[in-house]
């Protein structure tokens, strides 16, 4: 296999780290974006800080691989996650949301196929959230631009696919505690689905690793929420 490079936003934490990893067992070379100088990225990852607010931070993420076997992989994993609703709404907030979780994968996707060359293998992964197959008005800001990215994904896959990039999503249930949940919820919350099995980040790995595997895949997105849509919740699970 020819050496190629990975980009993995959010990379420093979380899922993200978890993606970062698995990749670089995989044999990719991997730019990990962070958000802070001060953050940590695993090691053998080429280590990149942008702010994803900045509308030059397409550009300082790729200039990182400059030097470095093409990239065929991005991975649109950073996303800002904050509380609000219909009777707390924000316009601040929901402008704060669209910037790092729609504009910014935009800006990625529009450096990652200019710098495209024909004839190679290219592929955009997007992660969304499972509670876009079955909508709640908990966390308003966060879902509508969720939805949005669900929409620019389909859009970019019918637009890139003469250009031979694949342009597909993954949308996952609850992975991990979130900031404001409290551990006993989770524990109660995390496996609450028709399965009986909650959801890990390894289940995103595996999902990328098909995504770059099935060539003939693009503009689908594949829910990994152990059957909760067949039964989905009112309100965010954390509220539950």
């Amino acid at each position: 296999m020819s050496a190629r490079t990975a980009i993995v936003t959010g990379a420093g934490k979380r899922v993200g780290a978890v993606i970062a990893a698995g990749l670089l067992a995989d044999g990719w070379t991997v730019v990990a974006h962070v958000h802070h100088a001060g953050d940590d990225v695993l090691a053998g990852t080429v280590k990149v800080v942008a702010d994803l607010n900045d509308l030059a931070c397409a550009q300082t993420i790729f200039a990182a691989a400059d030097n470095l076997p093409p990239v065929r992989l991005l991975v649109n994993n950073a996303a800002r996650f904050a509380p609000d609703s219909l009777g707390e709404f924000r316009a601040d907030e929901l402008d704060a949301h669209m910037a790092v979780n729609l504009r910014a994968p935009v800006l990625l996707t529009e450096e990652f196929a200019r710098r495209h060359k024909p004839g190679e293998d290219g592929l955009i992964v997007n992660l969304l959230d499972s509670k876009l197959a079955a909508p709640n008005p908990d966390f308003l800001s966060y879902t509508l631009s969720k939805q949005a990215l669900a929409g620019f994904t389909e859009l970019s896959a019918r637009a890139l696919a003469s250009k031979g990039i694949r342009v597909n999503g993954i949308a996952p249930a609850l992975m991990l505690r979130s900031n404001g949940q409290s551990e006993e919820n989770y524990e109660r919350v995390h496996a609450r689905n028709p399965l009986g099995r909650g959801v890990e980040p390894d289940d995103v790995l595996s999902a990328i690793r098909y995504f770059a595997s099935a060539r003939a895949v693009t503009g689908q997105v594949l829910v990994i929420d152990g059957g909760q849509h067949f039964s989905p919740p009112e309100r965010d699970v954390q509220f539950l």
